[in-house]
């Protein structure tokens, strides 16, 4: 990975109010958590494990394996099998991303062309509840039964080090900006909502980002203020002040540097839903979306216009869940660099029985 995209990535987590987010491109078992510490257990390098992993999967398919929890397969072997079967879908993409700020983070929500370019949701109070039909998802098939699961992508991008969220967009809401007046959101997202710590559709990890939309923001100062939601355990909560930037240029988000996400008040490790809506100051232009998203998974590219294989299988502790109707997009974390980047490639789900 070299220095500077581990050092990218510590930045990218500091703050972080989640469990730790799996690497999507280092051989092994790594995480990395809050405190930007690497967790897990780290293999050989990619290329030289590639043969070696063609070679024990014939030696595995004749032993019992052991399951591994979350991951909706019974073994890996259960998992290639089911794969070989056709419970697989490979979902092609193709963005070219916009302009951005060094430091800031930028949404490809709104970019096309594959899947062409979402739109914003609805305004409040009712927002919009996405799911994998919307304009601008990556649109794939629910399985008859059992459970789907991302086991893989391969994806290249254009501009070195640069690194890309996969998450389930689960919600939007657009916010006027002429105004001071708190606007409230009754809308609801359908993924994420259970308050169980063990269930599978927790709320722990939901994450809020306030996203500039296909409107640039008028040259004026402002902070989301008095911005309340429903935290992990269904309570209200209230959103720390959060800076917003001036002349915010379209597609990024109304962040401070160095921030993906919006932080939560101190305990809270998740957001439920959007209460309430507020900005300091009355912004005469500009389109401002408010949106919870749940991770899936960080990728980084730390050479150019060079397809890389990311292994969420047999590399990870278990393959994430993709929950029927997801709604899958991207975020770029904390660009190096103003460049816009063409990102071009597929993902791989499998379903499991």
């Amino acid at each position: 990975m070299g220095a500077d995209k581990i050092a990218h990535l510590q930045q990218c987590m500091r703050g972080w109010y989640g469990r730790p987010i799996c690497l999507l491109d280092v051989p092994g078992s790594v995480w990395i958590t809050a405190d930007g510490e690497f967790v897990g257990e780290l293999g050989y390098t990619r290329w030289s494990a590639g043969w070696d992993r063609i070679a024990e999967f014939w030696e595995r398919l004749g032993h019992v394996q052991h399951g591994y929890a979350g991951a909706g397969f019974a073994s890996i072997s259960d998992a290639l099998s089911r794969a070989s079967q056709g419970f697989s879908q490979r979902l092609q993409f193709n963005k070219v991303g916009p302009t951005g700020v060094v430091g800031v983070t930028s949404t490809l929500w709104r970019v096309g062309p594959q899947p062409v370019a979402g739109g914003a949701g609805a305004a409040a109070p009712t927002g919009t509840a996405h799911i994998d039909s919307d304009v601008g998802a990556i649109l794939y098939t629910n399985p008859a039964s059992g459970t789907l699961h991302l086991v893989g992508a391969d994806v290249g991008a254009s501009v070195i080090n640069n690194s890309l969220l996969l998450y389930d967009r689960l919600f939007s809401v657009a916010k006027t900006m002429a105004s001071t007046t708190t606007e409230s959101v009754t809308g609801v997202p359908t993924r994420y909502q259970s308050t169980t710590t063990t269930a599978p559709d927790y709320i722990g990890d939901n994450f809020g980002f306030i996203e500039v939309g296909g409107t640039a923001l008028a040259a004026t100062a402002h902070n989301w203020t008095v911005c309340t939601y429903k935290d992990q355990a269904d309570t209200a909560s209230t959103l720390p002040s959060l800076v917003g930037n001036s002349g915010a240029i379209v597609d990024r988000l109304d962040h401070p540097v160095s921030q993906w996400f919006a932080p939560l008040e101190s305990g809270d490790v998740g957001i439920k839903a959007w209460t309430q809506l507020q900005c300091s100051a009355s912004v005469a232009t500009g389109a401002i979306n408010f949106c919870i998203g749940h991770p899936l998974g960080f990728m980084s590219f730390p050479v150019i216009n060079s397809m890389m294989p990311f292994d969420w299988l047999t590399n990870r502790d278990q393959a994430p869940r993709v929950f029927d109707n997801a709604a899958l997009s991207f975020l770029e974390p904390l660009k190096p660099a103003t460049t816009a980047t063409t990102y071009t490639g597929r993902i791989v789900l499998t379903g499991a029985a």
